[in-house]
């Protein structure tokens, strides 16, 4: 039986890129996705596979023998880690599948049948077209938590904006801060200053893992709510209460960004930093064009 495979990792965002991309080519292909999750044995950053635990949707997982067929002699993550560098896809088979560069790549399309699909996927242009059952797919499972029941009801009761400030790894590990760095304090200014020229009444809700820092630099002139609860195998309710708002100021994140496209209301804001990385990549399909870009 011809399968897609997606490799799974990283972060819930990223996570959630990889299996979109997939889903939509398999839904294309009329064709079964599994997902490839090995990689998470020795992996000791953010949360794990988290898919399964917070959404609603299916989450098949690939078998080791699944994987081994569709790659053959290049199951092996030694020889992997050679013949997935730029510059050596001519020793791969073609059902090893390396996104070959961060912006769209229409080459998707064109994949074997049987094919397993390794990379970042970090663009709508994949899966806006099946827009509808990825959003049925991330429907977040019931809470059970009464502090974040209130701030649902707060968050529906106002015109909520939400607002990320991702810090945490992108300041601390040198490896990340080297790759990402982090959003300024002046284009959160500039983001909330935005908002409150073109929003009536807005009230903020601050999502960061920072928060300290966040109340010591970022003044709002305008209500606000810290939302500073949800940690560790529970941070993914912050992306849950971020889609609940009705505009988005994200960071340059794939966390946020998932919690702003989730984000169903058909007029919302959203405000995304114009420097996702350290250095220049083109990330010209990152951001969706009805979001503005600071």
């Amino acid at each position: 039986m011809d399968l897609i495979i997606s490799q799974i990792i990283g972060g819930l965002g990223n996570q959630m890129f990889q299996f979109a991309a997939g889903r939509a080519l398999s839904i294309e292909r009329g064709q079964a996705l599994h997902l490839d999750i090995s990689g998470f044995a020795d992996y000791r950053l953010h949360q794990g596979f988290e898919l399964a635990r917070i959404f609603a949707g299916q989450f098949e997982i690939a078998t080791g023998a699944e994987v081994r067929r569709a790659l053959g002699w290049q199951f092996s993550p030694v020889v992997r880690r050679v013949i997935e560098r730029p510059g050596m896809s001519w020793l791969r088979r073609p059902s090893l599948v390396v996104e070959p560069h961060f912006h769209y790549w229409t080459g998707l399309n064109s994949v074997p049948s049987n094919c397993y699909l390794k990379g970042y996927w970090q663009s709508q242009k994949y899966f806006g077209k099946h827009a509808s059952v990825l959003r049925s797919d991330f429907t977040f499972k019931a809470l059970n938590n009464r502090q974040n029941d209130n701030t649902i009801e707060e968050i529906n009761r106002v015109n909520a904006v939400s607002v990320h400030v991702r810090r945490g790894d992108f300041l601390t590990n040198p490896t990340t801060q080297a790759k990402h760095g982090i959003c300024s304090i002046e284009y959160y200014r500039d983001a909330i200053g935005y908002v409150l020229q073109r929003i009536e009444r807005p009230y903020f809700f601050v999502f960061s893992d920072d928060m300290d820092w966040v109340k010591g630099n970022l003044k709002i002139d305008a209500p606000c709510q810290y939302v500073d609860r949800n940690h560790g195998a529970e941070s993914y309710i912050d992306m849950y209460l971020m889609s609940l708002c009705k505009h988005n100021i994200i960071a340059n994140s794939s966390f946020s960004w998932w919690g702003a496209w989730l984000n169903s209301n058909p007029e919302k804001i959203v405000l995304a930093p114009k420097n996702w990385f350290v250095h220049p990549i083109d990330t010209r399909d990152l951001i969706p064009e009805n979001w503005s870009v600071l």
